[in-house]
Formats: structure tokens, C-alpha cells, sequence
């Protein structure tokens, strides 16, 4: 029997319901970025220009770093095979570069780099292998978007409307970005703001609409979207220097993200950095660095049900769930 799936039962049998299963990822990274595929193949990125990889659903994992970027943060990651996937690192300026191979970590090659000097990339999204967006903090007072429609080896800037004062985006989870054909949803915090940028017609035209999230400091709002369908989607955040503080740290739209509204359940036990939905389980889950919570009723109520602290999360068509976090540290979902 594989290793995931001894740990599958053993899982099972200590706690049914929901829990996480720690895999032994070999890395001692921080990482933000995780792309499942399904089918046993998921890949995850981090501190130190490290990448990680598994084609057997987590009995092993091959780890190693992009050449000549050791000084990166990779804390976005798009995986588009076994082989190919598309690596973003958050930083400063030229901190903030777009790294692609075809070979399973075997080359790379630069894509593309942050063009200004004050910029900071903070999430990418790809609709298909040629058509994504990256977006970035405001730079002469618009939030940055570039959308590329090759892959990424060349990337437009997208004009949005003006930001507020102090708005930006949270490398957190490479989750501020719904991508949904030419739906485009787009996330942000700061002091004084928690809004989503909404987009019907692939970033021709633009809405901004606020949300309840909180937003008392520079620290604080969105820092992830995930949508169920076209209609209904999450918004999770709150303060991340507050882990425990469950004020503002979700809010919930019906209607594509024109209006949001606070959850009038119980919300997740603290602030939270990434949310997902499982279609086939009809579920959704939350993770931050005081732990992650499961909601089956569409997200009014929240169930904690994990502990340990974790970053991102990436739901594989198939139905898998995997979670990145603090010191190398790789979890996979299983749900009763």
C-alpha cells in the first residue's frame, strides 16, 4: 500500500471527518505556492528559489531550487502538467520575476521581470496554458495587471481604475486572483480597504465594490477569493498579526461579487490567508496560520478542524486538497 494511503486510514480512524496529513517533503522552505493537478502530481514553491515536486501523490517529492535564484521568494506557482509549470517570485522591483520549465525543473528560463523599481508581484493565475494574469501593488496609484495570452513569455499591462491610498495586494497564498474564462475577480487590502475589482469581459471594463473585511491597518483585508460557481464565491482575510482574531475575516457574495456581506454564522477560528472549494464534496476550507476550518453550508458556518499553521491551498479537479506552509511543510486533505 502507498504511503498516502497508510496515512489516508490512519488518519481516518484517529479523527474522522476532515484532517490534514502531513507528507514528508524533504524541504525546510516557507512555502506560499501550491498547484495540485490530480492524479498524484502536485507541485509547490517557496523561500530560497526552492520548488517542489511529487508525481506519486506524496511518497516522495523531489525538491530543488532555480538556478541564480536563491535571493527569490516563490510565492505563486501555476502547474500546467507533470512537467510544466510557472513560477512567481514577490519582492521589491526586481524581486519580482516569472520563471517557466518544460522539463520538470531540469531548465528554466526568465519570463519575465518586475518593470518598476517600486512594484511587488503578488499572485498569477492562468485560465488555460496560454491565457493569465498577474497582479501586483498599486504603482502610480493603480493596482498593477499584466495578462499574457502565450504562456507568459510576453505580459501586457491591463489599465485599471484608480486605487485608494494605502491599497495593495498580500503575497500570502497566490489566491487575490478568480479566473473563470473571462470573469475576472481581483482582491486587495490595506488600511481603510478591502475591495474586490471585478472584470465581465476579460479586463476591458472594471467595477470596484467594498467589502466588510476588515481593514483597520496596513496589515489588514483580503487576502484570498475563491468563487463556487459564477455567483457565489469567499472572501477570507483579516489581520495577520492578529492570527487569532476572528473580526472581519470573511465575507460571502451571491451575486458575482457585486455585493458582499458578512457570514451571520460562526467564521473561521482567526485570520485566514487562503480559502478553496471542493465541488465534489460540496465543501469549502480555510487555512491560516492558527489553523483551518471546513464550511458545508456554503460558508455561513465554520468548523475548525486542524491546528497547525498553513499558507495556501490548491484543490485539484479531481477532488484532492493540499496545503503549503512554514518549514517545508505539506499537507494533504482528506475529507469524510
Amino acid at each position: 500500500m502507498m504511503k498516502t494511503a497508510l496515512l489516508f486510514l490512519l488518519g481516518y480512524a484517529a479523527c474522522p471527518g476532515q484532517t490534514w496529513i502531513p507528507q514528508q517533503s524533504g524541504s525546510t522552505a516557507s512555502l506560499r505556492g501550491v498547484s495540485a493537478l490530480g492524479g498524484g502530481v502536485v507541485w509547490a514553491s517557496g523561500t530560497g528559489g526552492s520548488w517542489l515536486r511529487t508525481t506519486d501523490g506524496g511518497t516522495t517529492w523531489q525538491v530543488g531550487s532555480v538556478p541564480g535564484a536563491d535571493g527569490l521568494d516563490f510565492r505563486g506557482i501555476r502547474a500546467f502538467d507533470a512537467k510544466s509549470v510557472v513560477v512567481m517570485s514577490s519582492g521589491p522591483g526586481d524581486k519580482s520575476k516569472i520563471f517557466a520549465t518544460t522539463d520538470a525543473g531540469k531548465t528554466w528560463n526568465l519570463l519575465f521581470q518586475n518593470p518598476d523599481p517600486t512594484g511587488f508581484f503578488d499572485s498569477i493565475a492562468f485560465g488555460d496554458r496560454q491565457h493569465g494574469l498577474l497582479m501586483g501593488d498599486q504603482v502610480g496609484g493603480q493596482m498593477t495587471l499584466f495578462r499574457t495570452s502565450d504562456g507568459g513569455i510576453h505580459w501586457t499591462k491591463v489599465v485599471l481604475p484608480p486605487a485608494v491610498a494605502g491599497e495593495g495586494g498580500f503575497a500570502a497564498s497566490n489566491s487575490c486572483i478568480s479566473l473563470d474564462g473571462k470573469n475576472v475577480r481581483i482582491a486587495t487590502g490595506g488600511k481603510g480597504t478591502g475591495r474586490v475589482y471585478i472584470s465581465n469581459n476579460g479586463g476591458g471594463t472594471w467595477k470596484v465594490v467594498d467589502t466588510p473585511i476588515r481593514k483597520d491597518s496596513s496589515s489588514a483585508g483580503i487576502f484570498s477569493i475563491a468563487f463556487s460557481d459564477r455567483q457565489h464565491g469567499i472572501v477570507v482575510g483579516g489581520e495577520y498579526t492578529k492570527a487569532t482574531e476572528t473580526d472581519g475575516n470573511i465575507a460571502i457574495t451571491s451575486d458575482g461579487g457585486l455585493t458582499w456581506v458578512a457570514a451571520k454564522g460562526t467564521p473561521p477560528a482567526g485570520y485566514r490567508s487562503s480559502v478553496a472549494y471542493i465541488p465534489k464534496a460540496k465543501t469549502w476550507v480555510t487555512t491560516g496560520t492558527s489553523g483551518s476550518d471546513v464550511s458545508n453550508d456554503g460558508g455561513a458556518n465554520w468548523r475548525t478542524f486542524d491546528s497547525k499553521a498553513y499558507n495556501a491551498i490548491s484543490v485539484a479537479p479531481d477532488g484532492s486538497a493540499w496545503a503549503v506552509g512554514p518549514k517545508g511543510s505539506i499537507a494533504f486533505l482528506k475529507l469524510r
